[in-house]
This record gives structure tokens, sequence and C-alpha cells, in this order.
């Protein structure tokens, strides 16, 4: 199987399931935080990073009700090392530090944390809450820390009931070129 292949089958098996306390599914998350990508202009590694940065929660078995979860699933670090076998850092890495973003901008934008929906509460008190001084700063050394805050913005946008976006399908080309071994102009 191709690498898209695989992705539409992970998302045919799973995605049609309601994301976590939201009101639309794990397909229509990851559609809608593609969505406002394209829409802000993103280069495309993004836009395929924001398309399957929640990849995590389609790998692993998590209680399906958002209030039953005890401890942090770690979604953005198994779907990290699931993409990164697939495509190079540039997908990988923003997807692995989506999660440290939204305790970034918790300690560093006074605004941000009113914006989180509920279940983005919780699971930030799971995640350790706001960044500690020491943990931001670690943070902005991380290479692609600018793009997993651009993925966190996009995550957080996605879960718009009814929003009319591109198919999964849609994406299979450009997730086929963006995948290792692809060939690039």
């Amino acid at each position: 199987m191709s690498v898209a292949q695989d992705i539409l089958a992970l998302y045919q098996a799973r995605g049609a399931a309601a994301y976590f306390g939201e009101r639309v599914s794990m397909t229509e998350h990851g559609l809608q935080a593609a969505y406002f990508a394209q829409a802000e202009g993103a280069p495309q590694r993004l836009v395929v990073a924001a398309l399957l940065h929640d990849i995590g929660h389609l790998l692993e078995q998590v209680p399906d009700a958002i209030e039953d979860w005890t401890i942090d699933a770690r979604h953005e670090q198994g779907g990290a090392r699931w993409l990164a076998k697939r495509f190079n850092a540039e997908i990988s890495e923003p997807v692995r530090l989506h999660v440290p973003a939204k305790r970034y901008l918790c300690a560093v934008d006074a605004q941000y944390f009113a914006r989180l929906s509920p279940a983005s509460v919780h699971t930030l008190k799971l995640q350790g809450g706001p960044m500690s001084e020491r943990e931001v700063a670690q943070f902005e050394g991380e290479r692609f820390c600018q793009d997993a805050v651009r993925v966190r913005r996009w995550d957080d946008q996605g879960k718009v009931a009814g929003l009319k976006t591109p198919q999964l399908s849609d994406y299979v080309p450009l997730i086929a070129g963006m995948s290792r071994g692809a060939r690039r102009a």
C-alpha cells in the first residue's frame, strides 16, 4: 500500500468517530485544520502536517468520552513516530510539537487559554498545563517550533460543525507528493 492509501485506510477505519469532546469527527477535524492552513496560504508541508496532526489518535485506543481521560495519551508522539517513517521532519516534527505548542501558547499569550474549547482545557491539564519559563526557552529552541504553533492554531480552529471542506481524497496527490521517496520538482 502507498502512504496515501495507508492514511485513507486509517481515516476510513476510525475517522468517523467523534473528535473527543468536540462537535466534529476526527476526519472533519483534520480536514478543517488543513482547510485553515490552505486559507492562510501555508506551504504544502504545513498543510499536510495540519491534515495529519492528530493521526496518533487513529493509531491508538483511548476512551471515546473526553471525561474518561485520566492520563495524557501522548498522541502527538505516536503520530510523529508513524509519520517520520513516511515523511520528512518538516511534516512529522510540527506534529510532534503541536501539543507542546498549546502549552507554550498558554504560557506566552494571555488571551490564548480563553479561546480553548472545554475539551482542550481538559487535555491541557493532562498534558502538564502551561509551560514553565525553562520549558518555554526549550520549546523556542526547537527547529520547528514556529511551524508547530501554526499547526496548533489551525488545530484550534478546526472544530466547526458543518464546515464544508475538501474531502480527504482531494489530498491524496499532496500526500503522495510529500511522502518519503516521492520525486519533487
